[in-house]
């Protein structure tokens, strides 16, 4: 039995979606690509993905969660991972509320995804970790929900956190994810 399995690879960095999209190919998906939500929404016109994998961060500061909003509202069915670099408690709960099944920190290859996928179910037997959250970590999570909610406007969310713009923009350096 085939079923079938339309993809949505919404990634700005085109040697990462081309690596993706000759793997998910591979496995019998059929793939389609966009690179910001201006070619998504053209792209779902014609085009009805099952399943979909996200980027949070795309080009020009964009964020992927518009794009999850997208495809949930026009696809309600369609299973879709977010993929990201900049993993925060804010953003991942952010991206489960407008629609995502699954979050996953970069890297992450296609057995990862595909996992994501068949777990979009929620499991009760998810070990809690004993460790707290730090205050550093606690900073983390507010600067970057402010970045997501002003669209990465440093600016914007250095006026917000009460920082001055070039303090923001040390910190973000020092915990940038390579």
């Amino acid at each position: 039995m085939t079923t079938d399995r339309r993809l949505l690879l919404v990634e700005d960095d085109a040697a990462f979606a081309r690596t993706l999209t000759r793997s998910f190919e591979r496995r019998g998906y059929t793939v389609r690509t966009a690179v910001s939500d201006e070619t998504l929404d053209t792209l779902l016109s014609e085009y009805t993905p099952t399943h979909a994998v996200v980027d949070l961060k795309l080009a020009g500061g964009a964020s992927g969660l518009s794009c999850v909003k997208i495809v949930h509202e026009q696809v309600p069915a369609a299973l879709i991972v977010v993929l990201t670099g900049y993993a925060s408690i804010a953003t991942a709960v952010e991206a489960i509320k407008l629609g995502a099944c699954h979050y996953l920190a970069k890297p992450s290859n296609t057995d990862d995804i595909e996992a994501a996928f068949e777990r979009a179910e929620g499991s009760v037997d998810v070990e809690l970790t004993a460790r707290k959250t730090s205050i550093k970590t606690l900073e983390w999570e507010h600067i970057h929900e402010t970045l997501a909610e002003t669209g990465f406007n440093i600016s914007e969310a250095a006026r917000r956190l009460g920082l001055h713009r070039r303090t923001l923009a040390r910190k973000l350096e020092k915990r940038r994810v390579k």
